[in-house]
């Protein structure tokens, strides 16, 4: 998971570069938005991967009952954001959409509220 959390913070990173070079006037280079995409899309798709490993190891290897912690709870938030920021970016690459800032803001708070996912789960490591 931590992998995945790994691509999507370097998706957010290229992200934010786009966003300066928006808000300055300048001109966004083709390969910026390339990499930005190149690791938003398997990073979206790592996120909901590593969200399934979740429960599965709470209710099979840990004998748990599923989606009763804090760190659960933050993650499924998180996921929603993920799955939120991407659909957005896939309507902004098909020009369907030009909520340009609302998926920057749902991408910075998926991974914000991954980190926080991360810190909440460190209680429950073995």
């Amino acid at each position: 998971m931590l992998g995945s959390l790994a691509v999507a913070l370097l998706a957010l990173r290229a992200g934010l570069e786009l966003r300066r070079l928006r808000q300055r006037g300048q001109e966004r280079g083709a390969d910026l938005v390339v990499r930005h995409m190149k690791l938003a899309k398997p990073g979206v798709v790592l996120v909901c991967l590593g969200f399934v490993g979740g429960p599965i190891s709470a209710m099979w290897l840990r004998d748990w009952r599923i989606f009763s912690t804090l760190h659960a709870f933050l993650a499924l938030l998180s996921l929603g954001l993920f799955i939120a920021a991407g659909l957005l970016g896939v309507k902004l690459s098909q020009g369907r959409s030009r909520a340009v800032d609302a998926h920057g803001w749902l991408g910075l708070l998926a991974a914000l509220a991954a980190l926080v996912a991360t810190v909440a789960g460190f209680v429950l490591l073995p």
